[in-house]
């Protein structure tokens, strides 16, 4: 898979906000994201031919993508999902001084 190149936001959903928070602190610790913000949602998808509907949390990632592949394998080792939603999405439009924050607060890829 071709990483996107630039900023982004990557979405993951965890099943309770204990998992939530200790991904989103992995990350921001590892300096794999400059932000994370949490929010509580309520998901209706199939899994295994049921259908459910499911208290979750949204981590909402604010980093550079380049650190995508890094930040992928943290979350699988750290999340209880069998598969977990990691999806990125490109900021197209922002503010040059919070890009600039992001940059200061996100390693650069090694």
């Amino acid at each position: 898979m071709e990483i996107p190149s630039g900023y982004g936001v990557v979405l993951v959903t965890a099943g309770n906000m204990q998992e939530a928070e200790a991904i989103a602190n992995a990350l921001v610790e590892a300096k794999l994201a400059a932000c994370v913000s949490l929010l509580p949602i309520h998901s209706i998808y199939t899994w295994q031919g049921e259908l459910h509907k499911e208290q979750e949390w949204q981590l909402l990632i604010k980093t550079d993508l380049a650190q995508f592949p890094a930040m992928e394998a943290k979350i699988k080792e750290l999340h209880s999902y069998e598969v977990s939603e990691i999806i990125a999405l490109p900021i197209v439009a922002s503010s040059q001084a919070y890009l600039q924050w992001i940059s200061q607060q996100v390693k650069s890829k090694e």
